[in-house]
């Protein structure tokens, strides 16, 4: 994340973007104590029988360090519905050419103590602008039409719109909403991430960055903390694929430099290896 021999900005003045201290570029970890390293070996089940006294919280830092994760179900958020149509894909060999030629959506799922949040975002393709997003307890289409509605009331409205084949973006209520505003509907192929993979890029981002490191207790809380994290998103975090531009910049045009989705390499569709 922090490039050391960068030649246009310093150390402190990347911390700086990223909300870390420069200290913490400079901190190199002790490692695990002879303990931990035991542990680590053990199975959970095992651990009173074996007389050790250990929080969840070290055994859920420790299964984070090696790699495991507890097997649960998982839920589908692209779930197809067998009676919605399903629409062609529109963006294959397409250039994006410059801010509302595409929007896209997707769901996204955050782990709670009981249950599951739905974030769903709406989001500018050439400048990875997130225009619109919305928070729900549940997967109906409603939420999704909600946050469709708001993005075109503050932005107005793109060419063309992007989704997987899930059941939120295939429902009547999403898509009339769409061709009502004379907006060209583009869906993913059946299990092809790679089609939406901008948005995609943004829920690991907002994972890694926001939901891992604080987990959320509340809903409530949840949404407080997405909100500042999609804020500066949006406004402070310059991009390489942006020409280090931010997101915010690119899409109102505030820009030194010609905008890479100029560029046709830089924003032609992805193809699966």
């Amino acid at each position: 994340m922090i490039d050391s021999g960068h030649l246009r900005l310093s150390i402190a003045r990347q911390c700086g973007l990223v909300s870390i201290s420069r200290s913490s570029f400079y901190f190199v970890g002790k490692g695990e104590s002879n303990l931990n390293l035991h542990l680590m070996r053990q199975m959970a089940r095992h651990f009173r029988r074996q007389g050790y006294c250990v929080s969840r919280k070290r055994v859920r830092r420790l299964m984070r360090k090696m790699g495991l994760a507890a097997i649960y179900q998982k839920p589908r958020t692209s779930e197809p519905h067998p009676e919605h149509r399903i629409y062609p894909y529109l963006l294959r060999e397409q250039v994006i050419e410059r801010p509302d030629h595409v929007w896209c959506a997707d769901i996204a799922y955050i782990p709670m103590r009981r249950g599951f949040l739905y974030p769903v975002a709406i989001m500018d393709w050439g400048t990875r602008k997130v225009l619109s997003w919305r928070l729900s307890n549940t997967m109906d289409a409603s939420f999704c039409v909600e946050a469709l509605e708001e993005a075109m009331h503050r932005f107005g409205r793109p060419e063309v719109f992007n989704t997987d084949q899930g059941s939120q973006f295939t429902s009547l209520d999403f898509t009339q909403t769409l061709r009502d505003a004379g907006i060209k509907i583009s869906m993913d192929g059946r299990g092809r991430w790679m089609d939406n993979i901008f948005i995609e890029r943004l829920w690991r981002t907002l994972k890694y960055e926001c939901v891992y490191l604080h987990a959320f207790e509340t809903g409530s809380a949840a949404r407080e903390g997405i909100a500042r994290w999609v804020t500066r998103y949006n406004q402070e975090r310059p991009r390489s694929s942006l020409n280090d531009h931010t997101p915010d910049e690119m899409y109102h045009g505030i820009i030194t430099a010609p905008p890479s989705w100029l560029r046709p390499s830089s924003v032609r569709q992805p193809q699966a290896a």
